[in-house]
């Protein structure tokens, strides 16, 4: 069946529409499209969605109904996620998505986005299979290895453990691109006192969020959303971006430093020429690459494979009935 999913995020507002068969759990991509609308720009102080931030999405939200209209969806559903769930304005943001776009809009806990990421994250792998697609001649994972995916977004970061297809420990910790930009960084370039202050910050979170039980047993992990596919993407200078050469890409995390340290000492206007990165996610791509390296560190991680499979493609598979409600 043919349908819709809308990313609401705190960054960037997402839409997927795909042809989904349940009977196997398949998600075959017909269009992708993403629009860094910024909706929790101003949340972390004020504690509410600013009616610009609620506009950029709202204005994104009417392209995205036609592109579904176009389509002839079956089933539609839009998850929204840290910044809607935090916000004191988020159930009222939530009700004029459903009543004024025909979206099954649903504001997810920090749970349900974790587990609704981790199914994203093993679509299309096979039962038993969790080393996606091995580069070189590195030997592939073997499918009883714990694997945390790591999704870090705008307003909070998702880690979810599990083994095979099944999930287990997840957790949402509230440190993302956004929220931690605005925390930190106030000069352009950033001087090094922010950076320092932003990534202690970032440790602390992960490492009071994150039992040291549940990360020891890590031995691989996969990173999808925006940070991480743009670091494979300027790791490669992709121009266009192409989500194949993206997809199933490791990443070092000597990489990640090593891009930190580049972006970080370029203002801001220069960091939207930087081939590979989107020009809006320049003001927050330095708090990402610190905010990817501290978790691979978190668990003794020194790559991580990059996905472009996450919670669109988990909404996809819920949407179409293909899997159960994420509880």
């Amino acid at each position: 069946m043919r349908v819709a999913v809308v990313d609401i995020g705190t960054n960037s507002t997402r839409l997927l529409i795909a042809e989904v068969d349940p009977a196997n759990a398949s998600v075959q991509p017909l269009l992708r499209r993403s629009e860094v609308t910024r909706l929790g720009s101003g949340v972390d102080a004020s504690g509410s969605l600013s009616d610009e931030a609620c506009a950029r999405v709202f204005r994104t939200l009417a392209d995205y109904r036609d592109a579904i209209d176009a389509h002839d969806c079956t089933a539609n559903m839009a998850v929204l996620t840290s910044a809607v769930r935090d916000a004191a304005n988020g159930a009222r943001f939530a009700k004029r998505v459903r009543e004024n776009y025909r979206l099954d809009a649903r504001v997810l806990s920090g749970e349900q986005e974790a587990q609704l990421t981790f199914l994203g994250a093993m679509s299309g792998r096979p039962r038993g299979d969790t080393s996606g697609r091995s580069r070189g001649d590195r030997q592939a994972p073997s499918a009883s290895d714990a694997t945390v995916v790591i999704d870090v977004g705008g307003g909070s970061t998702e880690f979810i453990v599990g083994r095979d297809h099944t999930a287990g420990f997840h957790v949402s910790l509230p440190a993302g691109v956004v929220r931690m930009s605005e925390r930190h960084i106030h000069s352009d370039p950033p001087i090094p006192e922010e950076l320092q202050s932003l990534a202690q910050d970032v440790r602390s979170a992960f490492l009071e969020g994150l039992p040291s039980a549940e990360r020891a047993p890590v031995k691989q992990g996969i990173a999808v959303a925006g940070t991480a596919t743009s670091a494979a993407a300027i790791d490669q200078e992709l121009d266009p971006y192409d989500p194949d050469r993206v997809h199933g890409y490791r990443l070092q995390l000597a990489t990640i430093e090593l891009l930190l340290a580049r972006l970080a000492d370029m203002t801001e206007d220069a960091r939207r020429r930087v081939v590979g990165l989107h020009p809006d996610r320049a003001p927050t791509i330095v708090a990402g690459m610190i905010l990817l390296g501290e978790a691979l560190r978190a668990f003794g991680l020194e790559e991580v494979e990059v996905s472009e499979h996450d919670i669109l493609y988990g909404g996809a598979l819920l949407a179409a009935g293909a899997v159960g409600g994420a509880d």
